[in-house]
């Protein structure tokens, strides 16, 4: 596929780079990586997002350019869909002339759309098949763009310590540090940069901690009451499911962050073998095997309960 997405770059001038919306950091890093590397060829890349440049990745290079409103007069001569999934998470809107749809991902079961589908579930983030079309074009990888690829690595893998990262997630990341990215000023900013805001809101969902009999699964939920009562944003939320994954014993951890009256996006994380990304499917959402999501409408109880009654079906097989 890389040869056909490079033909599409050569023959084009102005090209869309999206992800899904509220992106996480290989969405958003993958996208800037892509749209620097592009303007570094000479060509003109409109990097958007409906959601923005989330914290705390708004210190990324190229963040600043983001946009989050298209023009319906825009054309591009493609669109470069990202981490996607399915094209509706990329919330693109009607009217703009899209060109071809180049949709590049790493997720299982991801969506068969656009002109060109390459999707590689080996890869341990969407950043890597970002620098694997850089590297097949023997384009010049500037210390911006390895910063970003990096910082999708590091964000997808946990800091390398998921099970996707592999050995190209390790090799890559190498090389990346080799062309100048500053290890610790990307640590730093994603992990050591937190707002008040969302120190208080981890106290408040501290506080919802829920650990089944068994101790094998275990949950947080946030309320939208406990949101705008300390001023926080759902990006304040990012790594919030790490709490109670992180409890001995556990294999399966849920985070339940409401975001209607009675909707909740259900976030699910497991160790070793336990397939929760046919979990989050069973609830209308998707995923990988071992990190994935769904929204579910209703109550707070009913949602539970429903999530609840198909981990236990998981944890007894």
């Amino acid at each position: 596929m890389i040869p056909k997405i490079l033909q599409t770059i050569e023959r084009g001038q102005r090209f869309l780079v999206t992800a899904h919306r509220s992106p996480d950091g290989d969405a958003l890093a993958s996208t800037l990586a892509l749209a620097l590397a592009l303007r570094e060829q000479g060509k003109e890349a409109v990097a958007y997002n409906a959601d923005g440049a989330v914290l705390p990745f708004d210190f990324l290079p190229g963040a600043e350019s983001l946009v989050t409103e298209l023009q319906k007069t825009e054309q591009f001569d493609a669109t470069f869909v990202l981490d996607a999934g399915e094209l509706r998470r990329a919330a693109l809107p009607e009217g703009p002339d899209y060109g071809d749809l180049v949709n590049i991902d790493h997720h299982p079961h991801s969506e068969d759309f656009g002109s060109i589908y390459w999707v590689d579930t080996a890869a341990c983030a969407t950043g890597i098949l970002v620098y694997r079309l850089l590297k097949d074009a023997g384009w010049t990888i500037s210390q911006d763009v390895a910063t970003c690829v990096y910082t999708a690595i590091l964000s997808d893998t946990g800091s390398f310590r998921y099970s996707n990262a592999n050995p190209e997630a390790f090799k890559v990341a190498g090389e990346l540090v080799d062309l100048g990215v500053n290890t610790w000023d990307v640590s730093h900013n994603l992990y050591e940069s937190n707002r008040l805001p969302r120190l208080r809101l981890l106290a408040e969902v501290l506080e919802t901690l829920d650990v089944a009999d068994h101790g094998r699964f275990a949950s947080v939920t946030m309320s939208l009451q406990m949101m705008e009562q300390v001023g926080a944003t759902p990006a304040d939320t990012d790594g919030f499911i790490n709490y109670p994954r992180g409890l001995r014993g556990v294999e399966v951890a849920v985070f339940f962050r409401q975001v209607d009256e009675e909707a909740y996006k259900v976030g699910f994380r497991s160790q070793g073998n336990y397939d929760v990304g046919q979990v989050a499917r069973d609830l209308g959402g998707g995923g990988h095997r071992n990190a994935a999501g769904a929204i579910v409408e209703g109550t707070i109880d009913t949602v539970r309960t429903q999530v609840y009654d198909l981990l236990g079906r998981l944890l007894a097989d």
